[in-house]
């Protein structure tokens, strides 16, 4: 039991747990990473003799060592010295020791003399190992003598053409038990050693220097092999555990080594394995040779980062390139136009012929029968394969913000406009530009965009810098331009410009031999993403889905497929499973809420136009864009005749 006078230090070692030091008279105790130290403190910011408290005439004190993170005591840098009080608290990173009188607290381990040396992670051995030690190294300066003094040094002129020849050769391997070989090889070469030992870790990522310990250490290279004896466990963990090369001597008996040298082996910064060398009797190993390994070792580091690097990228490569195949089969499958009807036929011949040109291109045709599908198959067929394919809906933005999506805009050019925005022109530089809906396009907006098309360079919405792009622009309509340019709403010039080359997309009820394949790709493809399994379509359903006149063309086929796959029940996709809708074709009247029932009566065109438009409304939900468009006319043509209804 302690006396009531009884000094001691009390110290939680988040590594190596709780101790206790007990101090007596006249003593000088160094804390320090240092395994030489008489306190080991396992943390980075520890220097390597970080502080030492001693005994004065006055009382205790502690000295900071000048250390790189300094020394606090209840949480008060020491500058030099500062004397210490019973409860004092020492802080060194996150080692605390207190500073006591009496008995030691209870749990803090079994108390030991100051002569005692806590080393926490060192095994077995080490005490031998370290007595035997004669220099210390943290880092080599042998590449900076190197580079300073070439030549100059016969010593420094071998040591360079060495690390050369190691530095090419480990260039040229790619495994880590390869590269290990070549660096003892180097090592022993450049040194008097007759043998040594690479120990790495078998993963080197698994590696860290607060979890680090021997155990997980295997051979990497041995000369000769194999290892004879013991592999040297002391010298390793003495090296790991205080991130320092070591030469040591010995006797030369018993078959023992004379000297060996000892250095880690580092990754990014972090010491993860150990290079040991055995000089036999007769041999002689100075500080020079411990330079020269420790800038082996280095290099080696170096070269398993590298190829660890390399092994990183590979992999990634490998998945990035499966995944772009995958995406690229689904892309395609998506972007296949399916189907075997002349009609097709003539438009997929279409497409390979203006691919290969620079010519502008317009599409038309109704919704959802596939334009944009067309656009993009002209570029992708085209030279311009390899760069972007942008589209942009004309008809779902306001003029202003149509005019920013095209051209970009500067940094405060409205309200909003928090910093720099390419327009999709720039985006498609070098590639394809997709307007859909192009006949919804403002007049003002018509004048700047035919300018682009014909060569111009073009100025960012609030900006006065002048855009050069290369882009080819595919415009797709579903509206009657040569209506619009009569009733001067679409340019005239502008269509000329468009229409270079025009591809007229039937609507799918014109195409009936391309419905049972599109059908059948669409259940495919939505199977595969469910996970479900179906034979196919009945013949009912077949001959019912040919019938239908498919108002919503291959969208609405599509989606009819995709919510058959989602609630059909059975093996076959039959009649009850789908549902097809009962809204009118584009441009009919007769099946818009204007059939007639019942006897004649007498109506005046007028009246008959206002039940026609309001049926068309009412068929699309209320949407005055889709509604003009199955009429054909404008959409502020449509609000007029409303504004002009809701009055009478």
């Amino acid at each position: 039991m302690a006396s009531a006078d009884q000094l001691f230090l009390h110290v939680i070692d988040p590594v190596a747990g709780e101790s206790t030091v007990l101090l007596a008279a006249g003593a000088r105790i160094t804390l320090g990473r240092a395994p030489s130290n008489d306190i080991v403190l396992h943390d980075e910011r520890a220097s390597r003799v970080h502080a030492e408290i001693l005994s004065a005439p006055g009382g205790w004190l502690i000295r900071d060592l000048q250390s790189r993170n300094g020394t606090t005591v209840n949480g008060e840098t020491v500058v030099s010295e500062r004397p210490l009080a019973p409860g004092d608290l020492i802080t060194v990173g996150l080692v605390q020791m207190q500073f006591g009188m009496g008995e030691p607290p209870t749990g803090a381990g079994p108390a030991v003399g100051p002569s005692d040396t806590i080393c926490g992670d060192v095994p077995a051995g080490a005490a031998e190992w370290m007595a035997s030690i004669t220099h210390r190294r943290a880092r080599s300066g042998l590449l900076e003598a190197i580079s300073e003094a070439a030549g100059s040094a016969p010593r420094v002129g071998r040591a360079a053409a060495d690390l050369c020849r190691l530095a090419f050769a480990l260039a040229g391997t790619d495994d880590a038990r390869g590269i290990a070989r070549l660096a003892l090889d180097s090592g022993l070469q450049g040194t008097a050693a007759s043998r040594g030992i690479v120990l790495l870790p078998t993963r080197l990522g698994d590696a860290a220097l607060d979890r680090l310990t021997v155990d997980l250490l295997t051979p990497a290279a041995v000369t000769p092999d194999p290892w004879p004896g013991a592999i040297p466990h002391a010298a390793a963990a003495t090296v790991l555990l205080t991130d320092e090369a070591v030469l040591a001597g010995g006797d030369g008996r018993s078959g023992g080594p004379a000297a060996s040298i000892a250095a880690p082996i580092r990754s990014r910064g972090r010491p993860v394995g150990v290079m040991h060398l055995d000089v036999e009797a007769g041999g002689t190993a100075t500080p020079d040779d411990l330079e020269f390994v420790m800038a082996v070792c280095d290099a080696l580091g170096v070269a398993l980062d590298n190829l660890a690097a390399r092994e990183v990228l590979s992999t990634r490569l490998a998945t990035a390139a499966d995944e772009n195949e995958r995406l690229r089969r689904r892309l395609g499958e998506e972007e296949s136009m399916v189907g075997q009807s002349p009609a097709l036929q003539g438009i997929i011949g279409q497409v390979q012929r203006v691919a290969t040109t620079k010519a502008t291109v317009l599409v038309r045709g109704e919704s959802g029968a596939g334009k944009e599908l067309i656009a993009r198959a002209i570029h992708e067929s085209s030279g311009r394969r390899g760069h972007p394919f942008v589209c942009l809906n004309c008809a779902a933005l306001s003029e202003t913000l149509l005019e920013s999506e095209l051209f970009g805009h500067e940094k405060g050019a409205f309200t909003g406009a928090t910093e720099r925005k390419i327009g999709k022109f720039e985006a498609a530089h070098k590639g394809t530009l997709m307007l859909d809906e192009i006949g919804e396009m403002s007049p003002a907006i018509q004048a700047k965009f035919l300018r682009v098309l014909e060569g111009h360079p073009f100025e960012r919405v609030g900006g006065s810098g002048r855009v050069q792009v290369d882009v080819r622009v595919v415009a797709a309509t579903n509206r009657d331009l040569e209506r619009a340019v009569t009733a001067g709403d679409f340019r005239r010039d502008l269509y000329f410009r468009l229409k270079v080359v025009e591809i007229l997309v039937p609507p799918l009820r014109r195409r009936v031999e391309d419905i049972a394949p599109l059908a059948e790709h669409f259940l495919r493809r939505f199977a595969a993403e469910t996970g479900r399994t179906f034979r196919g379509f009945t013949p009912e359903l077949v001959e019912a889905m040919q019938a239908y006149q498919w108002p919503g063309n291959i969208r609405e086929l599509r989606n009819v497929v995709e919510r058959a796959v989602v609630l059909s029940q059975g093996e076959w996709i039959d009649v009850h499973d789908v549902s097809l809708s009962q809204l009118a074709l584009p441009g009919e009247t007769d099946r818009g809420g204007m059939a007639r029932s019942g006897p004649f009566v007498p109506t005046t065109i007028e009246e008959m136009e206002r039940r026609h438009v309001l049926a068309t409304l009412e068929a699309v939900g209320g949407n005055k864009t889709k509604a003009a468009a199955i009429l054909g006319i404008e959409r502020s043509t449509l609000d007029r005749k409303l504004a002009k209804w809701a009055t009478v």
